[in-house]
């Protein structure tokens, strides 16, 4: 089997899946996907990952599972691949970042210039059956993705928080572990379910980068047009 996890988050870790927890996880959803059509295909379960390297992670943006709708899901929170017609969450996302920021909503569904940047897209759950949201949430990711959390808040650089959704907001206590500085946004999911009740106007991209600036390091350009 190829390598899952670059070599800094393998360490980080501590070899997660030699772990019997987690790689009875990982069984279990290798063999969903040998079953029924689960997204992200499986060589983009761990894309964040290789995209944004645990030293350079600057923020946290958290949401529940993948897009469980054909041709979406590839590995990144909210983020779909150029040319991928929006989904609704992305869609309030880019409302909530022109009116945060006044800048115009990207034109991309595409969030790596994010990642690239220190921004770690991260699911609770990385994996989902098509068609059914959140049915991937009993295969025992949410240990992983706590492992993930917890050892992120033990880094010394600077970390933003964002955890979106009631299962996002579970991980508040392990990001909060910390004796470095640390911003923890917990709000609602900016699915059109809830977008409307605390979502829009919680401007929580100008909050990160103030945050960021006032403990000495870069802003991120949220603006990926922008990005150089």
């Amino acid at each position: 089997m190829s390598r899952l996890l670059p070599q800094t988050w393998d360490r980080l870790l501590d070899s997660p899946f030699e772990k019997a927890e987690f790689a009875r996880t990982l069984a279990r959803a290798e063999a969903e996907a040998r079953q029924t059509v689960v997204f992200p295909p499986r060589e983009e379960w761990f894309s964040a990952f290789w995209l944004t390297p645990p030293r350079q992670v600057r923020a946290v943006i958290l949401g529940q599972d993948p897009y469980h709708a054909p041709g979406q899901a590839h590995g990144l929170a909210f983020s779909v691949r150029e040319g991928t017609k929006l989904p609704p969450s992305l869609r309030n996302i880019y409302q909530e970042l022109s009116a945060d920021l006044g800048v115009p909503a990207p034109a991309s569904g595409d969030l790596t210039p994010w990642a690239r940047q220190g921004v770690l897209l991260l699911n609770t759950v990385l994996t989902v059956e098509q068609g059914k949201a959140n049915s991937h949430s009993r295969l025992g990711w949410q240990a992983f993705t706590d492992a993930v959390i917890g050892r992120l808040a033990g880094l010394p650089q600077p970390i933003a928080f964002v955890l979106w959704g009631a299962q996002a907001q579970k991980k508040a206590p392990l990001a909060q572990d910390s004796p470095y500085p640390r911003l923890i946004l917990s709000g609602v999911h900016p699915s059109p379910l809830s977008a409307y009740r605390g979502f829009f106007g919680s401007r929580p991209f100008s909050q990160i980068n103030a945050f960021l600036a006032a403990n000495g390091q870069t802003p991120i350009c949220w603006q990926m047009e922008d990005v150089p």
